[in-house]
Formats: C-alpha cells, sequence, structure tokens
C-alpha cells in the first residue's frame, strides 16, 4: 500500500512530499520528475510566477545509487518567491476560493493564513511524487496520458488561445475540461466488496482533491445517463490469442469498481481561477463593509495545468492499486507477482 503526505506554502522557503510504501530496486530519474514540473508550468495563461519558479525536484531520501531501498521518499522543490513572512495580511475574500470558508473554520482575520496552503502551488509537489509513481508503472507497461478538450467552450486550439488573451485583456479568468487516459492495466484492480475499495471512488477522489476542480467523469459518464443500456455498455468478445475484449469502452476501463483490461479515461472539469484581474463583489471580514475582492498575482487559465497534475493524481491511484494487488517488498517480488496474475488471467 502507497501513501502520500505534501507539507509547505505557496511563498514558503520550499514543499516537501513523502512517498511511503514502493518497493526496492525502482530506479528513479529526477530528470524524468524535472520534465513533469516542466510540463506543469507550461499552457494557455499562465501567470507570472511561472517565470519566477524553474522548479527542480531534490531527493532527500528513500533512494541509493539511484533505486529504492523500501524506505521513505522524501521530495522537495524549492520556492524562489519564498517571502511569506513580508507578505501582507488580506481581509477581502475572493468568491470561489477558500478565504472565507477557511477564515471562519480556523478562525482567523487575516486570510493570507489559509491562501498560502489553498493555492494550486502545492501540485507542484504532487506532480513530483505522480513522477516517481509513473516509473513504478513504467515498470509493468503502464502509459499514462492527458489532453485539454476545451477551455471556456472552445475545442481548438486558435479558439481557445484567442479566448485566453480576451480574459487577459478583460480581467477575467476561464476554466475547461481535460481528458486522462492510462493504458496497460490489467484486468482486476481494485474490487467490488468494499466501497472503500473500489478504485472509480478512489479515482474520482483523488481528482476532486486537486485545486478547481468541480467535475469528474469516468467513461461515458454523465453522457451515459441519457443513453439506453444497450448503447452504453460495451458487448463481450473472446478470442484465444487476446483473451476477453470489447469492442468499445464506455465504462472508461473500470467495472464495479475494478478495472476491466480496457484503458482507463477520467475527465476532470475545472472551474475558472477565483482570483479575477477586475475583482467581483465582497465584504471585508474586519470591518464587514462592501469592498471588492483581493487581487493576487494569477493566471488566466491553468487547465494545461490541471491535466498535468491529474496524470501525476491518476499516477499515484494505480500505482497503489497496483502495489496492493501486487504486494511486495521489492520490484523483482512484485514483478514475480505480477507475471503469475497475468499467466492465471490468460488461462482463465
Amino acid at each position: 500500500m502507497l501513501r502520500y503526505l505534501t507539507a509547505g506554502e505557496s511563498h514558503g522557503r520550499f514543499l516537501l512530499g513523502i512517498l511511503e510504501g514502493m518497493p526496492s530496486g525502482l530506479k528513479v530519474d529526477k530528470g524524468t520528475i524535472n520534465l513533469e514540473l516542466k510540463r506543469r508550468q507550461s499552457g494557455f495563461g499562465r501567470g507570472a510566477r511561472m517565470a519566477i519558479e524553474q522548479d527542480t525536484v531534490q531527493v532527500l531520501s528513500g533512494l541509493r545509487k539511484g533505486a529504492t531501498i523500501g524506505s521513505p521518499i522524501a521530495l522537495l522543490i524549492e520556492n524562489k518567491d519564498a517571502s511569506i513572512d513580508a507578505m501582507p495580511s488580506i481581509t477581502r475574500p475572493r468568491p470561489g476560493h477558500a478565504d472565507l470558508a477557511g477564515a471562519l473554520k480556523y478562525n482567523t482575520s487575516d486570510i493570507r493564513d489559509i491562501l498560502e496552503r489553498a493555492s494550486a502551488r502545492e501540485t507542484a509537489i504532487r506532480v513530483a511524487i505522480g513522477g516517481v509513481c509513473r516509473m513504478f508503472l513504467d515498470e509493468f507497461g503502464v502509459r499514462i496520458a492527458s489532453h485539454v478538450i476545451e477551455i471556456g467552450g472552445a475545442s481548438r486550439d486558435k479558439e481557445m488561445l484567442k479566448k485566453v488573451e480576451e480574459c487577459a485583456r478583460t480581467g477575467d479568468t476561464l476554466g475547461g475540461i481535460c481528458e486522462i487516459t492510462a493504458a496497460g492495466l490489467p484486468a482486476g484492480l481494485g474490487s467490488h466488496v468494499s466501497p472503500d475499495r473500489r478504485l472509480d471512488a478512489r479515482i474520482a477522489g483523488a481528482m476532486m482533491s486537486i485545486q478547481a476542480i468541480k467535475g469528474v467523469e469516468i467513461g461515458l459518464g454523465f453522457a451515459a445517463a441519457r443513453l439506453p443500456g444497450s448503447k452504453v455498455h460495451d458487448e463481450i468478445t473472446y478470442d484465444r490469442k487476446g483473451g476477453f475484449s470489447r469492442g468499445s469502452n464506455n465504462a472508461g476501463g473500470i467495472e464495479g469498481g475494478m478495472t476491466n483490461g480496457e484503458p482507463v479515461v477520467v475527465k476532470i472539469a475545472m472551474k475558472p481561477i477565483a482570483t479575477l484581474g477586475k475583482p467581483l463583489a465582497s465584504v471585508d471580514i474586519k470591518t464587514k463593509k462592501k469592498v471588492t475582492a483581493q487581487v493576487e498575482r494569477h493566471d488566466v487559465c491553468a487547465v494545461y495545468a490541471a491535466s498535468v497534475v491529474g496524470e501525476a493524481v491518476l499516477a499515484f491511484e494505480l500505482a497503489n492499486a497496483m502495489s496492493e494487488k501486487f504486494g511486495g517488498d521489492s520490484m523483482d517480488e512484485m514483478k514475480r507477482n505480477y507475471d503469475g496474475y497475468i499467466k492465471q488471467v490468460k488461462s482463465f
């Protein structure tokens, strides 16, 4: 079983992640993780901080000679803009952000205490953790990719860019939809026997944990509710060479909380960023007077970044499911268990 923990604030000294449960013998390449971090900083509509933070990962523990040794892996990303104690106090909450709810919950009159951790800056370290998990999945032939389906309702690159540029001029922001796919997974990851072991439930929860994500679909998702069963469910075929397969993948690779051997397909919907250049109406939490919301340095659109973060959290959930199914203390042991299971499935 894998688990992780992150720490750090948007303008703190660093972001820290600890990944526990990875077996020994996995080769970890920092350069590959850094490429994922660079991808997270790309795309239409990114803000000024992307020019400040050139994210690179440091591995503080859990490796020897470039390979895991079974102990927790500690990852660190330094913040170039580490000015948290010098940042001004904030009393004007932004609609759509954690500002007001967090101030009420933690009984603070300075919203800075909330937004520093609520910021999507935290996702950088999750991308680093996901990078390690992707290397683990690579050992079993599992590949993850994503693409942006739309931004602000536009589905073509030129249209997306035009909408982003327009919002940049008017002080607005945009959300969008991404699709993340994982191929090469065997049938049987996850389980139907307990709600907390259903893989689709875990994936949905992981995606919703990404800042600004407001919706998740697996396979057809909501569209399945508008169609008859004969148009939704994927018919099963069999041949001796390939075994069981489907002619379609409306289920998105998961049935009954378990992978069915088809690619896992997940869509996520990201709301527009809550910090607007032309701020909305709000109320000062100290004076209780009507004000405009706080304006912070921000992106106009971060949908491309969200797709990369989505890949990372999917990588963790799939690596965790693989670890549970083929558990072992070393990569060699896990591969033996995996090979034995694949042989069993093929001979079924």
